[in-house]
């Protein structure tokens, strides 16, 4: 008989490609129905940007239709619930924040604003609910590339006293040091101011509810990556380097860190990977060296999330506040970062269900 318990039951097989674990069991498969042949249920992914999705819908299609010879269509609304990263006791959370992700680079130059910024943009095209700290406070470029370059930020009265309106573009809350400061002003601090700022970005900014909190971290060992570490559970933290020897030497540094640090690393993005000229799109020239990222990776024992070509629109959306993801999201970079995106979602996912 063909009802709601025999769709669940032919289902149970079906698994969570990233997971391991049967659809039906992470309790996936929601609000089945049946009308006649007609079998209608609810998927509910565990991230907007799984990167499986269509996969899992078809695999769910032709398991229906092919142990249950009975149904004649089946109809699958897909839905993402993200997952809360899990708590650690020495680590204070931050309220409505599932998942705190940080975009982090052993030197400075590699393109890892760049990496941030659309990653969260990624996110957010998505579905996700997402907020971006800019944790580079000596060199705040993320208002510039996020297209907020004239904006602020608004305090108001919150739970905890004054509080830090976002800004918002492109489906993204941003705070920002540049939104506290002049254009041209340095900041001049020691490591305390720093790691009292980085702490207001944190606690005292109305997030609301969100799926993953990204942090553009500076580069290097220090401070900031000290205070971030230390202060909030993070579900993990992404290293962005490029082919180059001397920035994989001093990735290789920053990935170590996080590791005694007890931060799980995601994986390493290779940025720059090749130029890919606006007249010869066919072409790639291997500007700064090959296979580096690649090799880390191997040699480090963790995934190589993706490799990003060097295209001018990629600059220029920088440079314009539009996101090459949202400006150009046919090119070859915006898919590249589209797809890292999806893989940063499904790791964080698949770290808080096992």
């Amino acid at each position: 008989m063909l009802d709601a318990g025999s769709v669940l039951e032919v289902l149970r097989p079906v698994q969570d490609p990233e997971l391991r674990k049967s659809l039906v069991e992470l309790n996936m498969i929601r609000n089945v129905s049946v009308d006649a042949g007609k079998v209608s249920f609810t998927l509910v992914l565990t991230t907007p940007a799984c990167p499986l999705r269509q996969f899992i819908v078809e695999e769910c299609e032709q398991t229906l239709k092919k142990q249950l010879p009975e149904v004649t269509d089946v109809v699958v609304e897909v839905t993402a619930e993200t997952p809360h990263q899990k708590s650690l006791p020495d680590r204070t959370g931050i309220a409505g924040v599932k998942n705190i992700i940080a975009i982090s680079s052993g030197k400075g130059g590699v393109g890892k604003s760049t990496v941030a910024v659309n990653v969260a943009v990624a996110l957010a095209q998505a579905g996700a609910k997402v907020g971006l700290i800019d944790a580079d406070i000596y060199g705040p470029n993320d208002p510039t590339m996020l297209g907020l370059a004239d904006a602020g930020v608004m305090v108001r009265q919150g739970a905890k006293g004054e509080e830090l309106e976002p800004a918002f573009n492109y489906g993204v809350k941003l705070v920002s040091m540049g939104f506290l400061i002049d254009k041209d002003q340095p900041v001049i601090w020691r490591g305390p101011m720093l790691n009292g700022i980085i702490r207001q970005f944190l606690y005292q900014v109305q997030w609301g509810e969100l799926d993953y909190l990204i942090v553009d971290m500076p580069p290097g060992t220090g401070d900031a990556q000290l205070t971030m570490a230390q202060a909030v559970p993070m579900a993990g933290v992404v290293i962005v380097t490029t082919p180059q020897t001397v920035a994989l030497l001093d990735s290789r540094k920053g990935l170590k860190m996080f590791q005694q640090l007890g931060v799980s690393v995601l994986g390493i993005v290779e940025n720059m990977s090749y130029f890919i000229p606006p007249d010869l799109p066919d072409r790639h020239y291997d500007i700064f060296g090959s296979g580096g990222g690649e090799k880390t990776a191997k040699e480090l024992g963790v995934p190589l999330l993706g490799r990003i070509p060097l295209e001018i629109p990629l600059r220029e959306g920088g440079d314009r506040g539009i996101p090459i993801v949202v400006g150009f999201p046919e090119s070859a970079s915006a898919k590249a970062l589209v797809a890292i995106a999806s893989q940063i979602a499904a790791s964080v996912s698949v770290a808080a269900l096992t």
